[in-house]
């Protein structure tokens, strides 16, 4: 089983809504920063994904969310991929503060365009793992 692929993210002001915490769209912004920090541990850059004529493609997010996260908060977003047989693969990630108490899951449904067809790849796993420098992070084995 690879590590768990994190990153830490501060909260920034400038992120907040009226009541004072995390606009909810900003939670979105998470996880994508997460997710491509991920693909870049892996050697996955857009330069990789872009000559291979790729790109990765959400479907679907769910956002469930536990607790608020405030100005001056610090958070713990992590990335799991959990991979199929199909043209889709799912994603979980959770939303832990520093001092340990969660804030939100994200999950979602994620494909790999064919850029020039605009149709998933019908085996996205194979297709990243020829990609990929270092597919540790993505919880993938050679």
């Amino acid at each position: 089983m690879a590590d768990l692929f994190q990153v830490r993210i501060a909260v920034r002001g400038y992120e907040l809504d009226l009541q004072g915490h995390v606009n909810q769209a900003v939670y979105l912004q998470y996880g994508e920063h997460a997710r491509w920090q991920c693909f870049l541990a892996a050697g996955l850059t857009p330069e990789v994904l872009v000559g291979a004529g790729v790109g990765p493609v959400v479907l679907e997010t769910t956002i469930r969310y536990l607790r608020e996260l405030r100005a001056g908060d610090e958070v713990d977003v992590d990335c799991r991929f959990l991979w199929g047989d199909g043209k889709t693969f799912r994603v979980e990630q959770d939303y832990i503060r520093t001092d340990g108490v969660a804030i939100a899951r994200v999950t979602g449904v994620v494909g790999l365009l064919d850029r020039s067809t605009r149709r998933l790849v019908a085996d996205p796993v194979e297709r990243i793992r020829g990609l990929a420098t270092d597919v540790g992070p993505l919880g993938l084995e050679k």
